[in-house]
């Protein structure tokens, strides 16, 4: 191996501090703190929320809080259509890259944005892996965006005072279902 120059070895270190900076300046930091942090659902359980939401072909499934994108792309996988929001970019990258690989990318939209400002009327069903006070926060929005018979289905939390229809354990995980009642 050649022996490099003092100088050669500065401008080559200078050059890897530069590219590392790009790379970081490549992934910006989410818009604001994140409501949850990241924790990936387990396929079981991704396969027994879509159970429990019973998702056809003819359903839109919007995943708020998407992280890297596993349950939209497997509602895809159903032929549904999913919508994965989340507020880390880089979590966007991630489930943008699965979906590609999946070869689903035709039937997911993956947005970068917050689940609070996210227009939520489209849906026939939502999904949420998220904190109990998030959670309760986002019912007055879920409760009055959402059409009757949208179907809800949460991981580990449930809504408070709001009785879910339907709830279920996999693998030590409670899974809750509600639908949204006619006005």
């Amino acid at each position: 191996m050649p022996r490099m120059l003092p100088r050669a070895r500065v401008l080559c270190l200078a050059g890897w501090a530069a590219a590392l900076a790009a790379c970081q300046a490549a992934a910006p930091a989410p818009a604001r703190d994140l409501d949850v942090p990241y924790e990936p659902t387990s396929p079981e359980i991704v396969q027994a929320m879509l159970r429990l939401a019973r998702v056809r072909a003819d359903d839109v499934v919007y995943d708020l809080g998407c992280g890297d994108g596993r349950i939209v792309i497997e509602a895809a996988r159903l032929g549904a259509r999913g919508v994965g929001v989340d507020l880390d970019p880089q979590r966007i990258r991630e489930a943008r890259a699965n979906a590609r690989a999946a070869g689903v990318e035709g039937r997911v939209d993956l947005r970068l944005g917050d689940l609070f400002e996210t227009d939520l009327r489209p849906a026939t069903v939502v999904m949420l892996y998220l904190w109990p006070e998030v959670n309760l926060r986002l019912r007055p929005k879920l409760l009055s965006e959402l059409r009757p018979g949208t179907r809800v289905v949460s991981h580990t939390h449930d809504m408070g005072d709001w009785q879910p229809q339907e709830t279920t354990v996999v693998s030590g995980h409670r899974l809750y279902l509600w639908t949204i009642p006619a006005r």
